[in-house]
């Protein structure tokens, strides 16, 4: 457990006024996400049997919350999903959405061994999108215009929250800048992962980090990405500096799906080639899938931006250790 208590802290509005704020938030940047992306809303699952491979494995470490349903056999593992990154995909092809068109879904986890901070909490609610685009529009342009969209529809709403609560808005810069994280390495060679992030999120306010999941020329990784779903080529992640907590904050991670050469290619660095007998990967394999951009918008790491809370239990109703607890009561932070 990690704690960061800004000096004086306002949190502006009422626990009721912070939940006014957060429905309004949520319902107002879907419609304008799903409308700008082309998206539609959709039903989606809070779980998935393990057999298909759909669940997504994260950093390889985190163990899904699992258990085994009366009606579906006793050896039928059943996991609590971590993200809906493969799902989203299959769906796009099961539902028949054509070329340029997407959907958009709330997706809703339990990751139970997340280290609990100011921004990281067991429970995880983020809109989870994914669009059909062709082979061809697999390129940096098309990632990069996609990451300009996003943040033009956070900008938007940083104005539309202040037009309803101005005391509490807190403002953005007005610009994303691109950055891949061997360029950030070689800008801050000693730094760790972290500090690289907070250092060029300060510096420039915005960024999107892109080439997450490959070594950079030190032999090290930025940081994991499962190998199954996004091509470490074309990812990243939308960060911003955030000037309450004096560090970057992670809006959004994204990418390009894998094709099956950059599945194979990265299943093989991460020694985890026997996945590519599951259901989904044979998938991939066969081009039974739509080549996809896609990723997922933190619902509570949004509001919590948007809003200047020193803490996502402020939007978000979650379980925290109670010195956590006692410790933000003590300092003004309400956690829900």
């Amino acid at each position: 457990m990690h704690l960061i208590i800004p000096k004086s802290y306002d949190p502006k509005l009422s626990v009721r006024e912070t939940q006014t704020a957060i429905r309004y938030i949520r319902e107002t940047f879907q419609e304008e996400f799903g409308k700008q992306l082309n998206l539609s809303r959709l039903s989606a699952p809070m779980f998935v049997e393990k057999a298909t491979g759909l669940n997504d494995n994260l950093n390889g470490i985190e163990k899904p919350v699992s258990f085994t349903m009366a009606d579906m056999g006793a050896d039928d593992t059943i996991e609590i999903v971590h993200s809906l990154a493969k799902w989203k995909r299959v769906a796009l092809k099961r539902y028949g959405f054509n070329l340029h068109e997407g959907l958009y879904t709330n997706m809703n986890a339990i990751r139970k061994d997340e280290d609990l901070d100011n921004f990281h909490s067991a429970y995880v609610d983020q809109w989870d999108w994914e669009k059909v685009i062709t082979k061809e529009e697999r390129t940096e342009a098309t990632l990069k215009q996609t990451v300009r969209t996003i943040f033009k529809v956070i900008k938007h709403m940083e104005h539309e929250v202040w037009y309803k609560f101005p005391e509490a808005v807190h403002h953005l810069p007005d610009e994303i800048h691109f950055i891949t994280t061997q360029e950030l390495e070689d800008m801050y060679p000693t730094m760790t992962p972290r500090e690289r992030e907070n250092a060029i999120s300060k510096k420039l306010g915005c960024v999107f980090l892109m080439k997450i999941g490959d070594a950079l020329k030190s032999g090290k990784r930025h940081d994991g990405r499962a190998p199954d779903y996004d091509d470490w080529q074309l990812n990243g992640d939308i960060m911003f500096w955030y000037e309450p907590l004096q560090q970057a904050i992670e809006i959004s991670s994204m990418g390009i799906r894998v094709d099956a050469a950059s599945m194979k290619r990265q299943l093989k660095l991460a020694h985890a080639e026997d996945r590519l007998s599951l259901p989904y990967h044979q998938m991939v394999l066969n081009e039974e899938v739509p080549y996809t951009i896609g990723g997922g918008i933190g619902q509570s790491r949004l509001c919590m931006l948007l809003l200047g809370k020193a803490h996502v239990g402020e939007v978000q109703a979650a379980l925290w250790p109670q010195e956590m607890i006692d410790k933000c009561e003590a300092n003004g932070i309400h956690l829900l």
